[in-house]
């Protein structure tokens, strides 16, 4: 591609030098063979498809309040699942708390043992370059875990390892380039120094101000009530404990409306539908993915889905594959061969979404039944 590249550029040189030489017919005969031949190449440069890959929570051990809530250090978090992460063109997940090896605990314990804040060290970030992640989202209820030194120590830490990320105040937004496709990216919370996922006048207008700039738009929201009396998504704004979780069908829809094609949804610690709206994708919770030690993992707490899903190069849904993996206790994710994040994401889509006609084959994968 380089190659044919370059050649465009000797002929517009060589051109350049010799217009001099010929008639105005032939220069502008010349100029159109030029253009076109540029916009050939450009088509060729372009991807027929894209191949995303999503997870939900990952939370690779943390060192507070102690190192005992740290992994061993003879694996690394996502061995056992890279075979397949590491086929994706696009690789998203949700950090769900710091990377930093300062800050002191921002929340009000009496108890630290009983403190549900995550300081995971900031070598841990070569786990995510290694494994392949290219965004993440950092918007949700524990990014400010370790007050305004763990968010920036945290932000540091992604652009150190090429990772792109969104969420916070300070980058609401970002728009990062892979293999000829413009990506821009933005996510949403509820939660103190994240973008808030109730003000959709601004969600839109991010997202507008992405889709004048970029090829396809993601959307990451951490919203929608916790755990496994919520697996449904209501339409309704939900709470949980006090809290106003959003409405996240309405937020989906409404995004969607103003020019996003795919939305990523995390937060509930389960797993919830998938729809398809308007020809775009949406997965209204990705649940835990990569979650060691402090985190309910019992049920359907355990299952781990990775999202496959192929898009066109405008962001327009074409199929998808949902790959199982599970957690247990204090042990990183692994495959599923019983495939229970496929039949759990198949009951609620079929429950909660009827009108997507998403249909699941037993190897995970999934498309919309024609009904013609």
């Amino acid at each position: 591609m380089r190659k044919a590249l370059l050649l465009v550029f000797l002929i517009g040189l060589n051109f350049s030098i010799q217009a001099q030489k010929f008639s105005k017919e032939t220069i502008d005969s010349m100029t159109t063979f030029v253009e076109d031949f540029k916009l050939e190449m450009e088509k060729l440069s372009t991807p027929k498809s894209i191949k995303l890959m999503a997870v939900g929570d990952i939370m690779m051990g943390t060192n507070f309040p102690n190192e005992s809530y740290l992994p061993p250090k003879d694996k690394g978090p996502f061995d056992d699942v890279n075979i397949v992460l590491q086929q994706a063109d696009i690789l998203f997940g949700n950090l769900e708390g710091t990377l930093t090896d300062k800050g002191e605990n921002a929340k009000r314990c009496s108890d630290p043992s009983k403190c549900y804040s995550f300081r995971s060290p900031e070598f841990f970030g070569k786990y995510l370059e290694e494994t392949g992640f290219d965004v993440m989202s950092i918007a949700n209820n524990h990014i400010g875990d370790f007050g305004s030194i763990g968010i920036k120590n945290t932000a540091k830490t992604l652009e150190k390892h090429n990772i792109a990320y969104a969420g916070i105040f300070a980058q609401e937004s970002t728009i990062f380039e892979k293999n000829g496709i413009t990506y821009g990216f933005c996510a949403f919370a509820p939660n103190k120094d994240c973008v808030k996922i109730h003000n959709l006048t601004k969600a839109k207008r991010i997202v507008k101000e992405l889709k004048e700039k970029v090829d396809i738009v993601i959307v990451s929201f951490h919203g929608g009530a916790e755990g496994a009396d919520h697996t449904h998504v209501t339409r309704k704004t939900e709470r949980f404990y006090g809290e106003d979780r959003g409405n996240v069908y309405l937020f989906a829809h409404t995004l969607i409306d103003a020019g996003a094609d795919i939305i990523l949804g995390h937060g509930p610690h389960v797993s919830r539908a998938f729809e398809v709206y308007n020809n775009k994708f949406i997965a209204y919770s990705l649940g835990n993915f990569c979650t060691y030690s402090r985190f309910n993992l019992t049920g359907i707490k355990g299952y781990a889905p990775i999202a496959e899903i192929e898009v066109d190069p405008k962001g327009n849904f074409i199929k998808g594959k949902l790959h199982s993996a599970k957690q247990i206790d204090e042990i990183y994710p692994f495959m599923d061969d019983k495939k229970r994040a496929l039949k759990e994401i198949k009951k609620l889509t079929e429950q909660d979404f009827p009108e997507s006609n998403l249909v699941f084959e037993q190897d995970g994968s999934f498309s919309q039944k024609n009904e013609n």
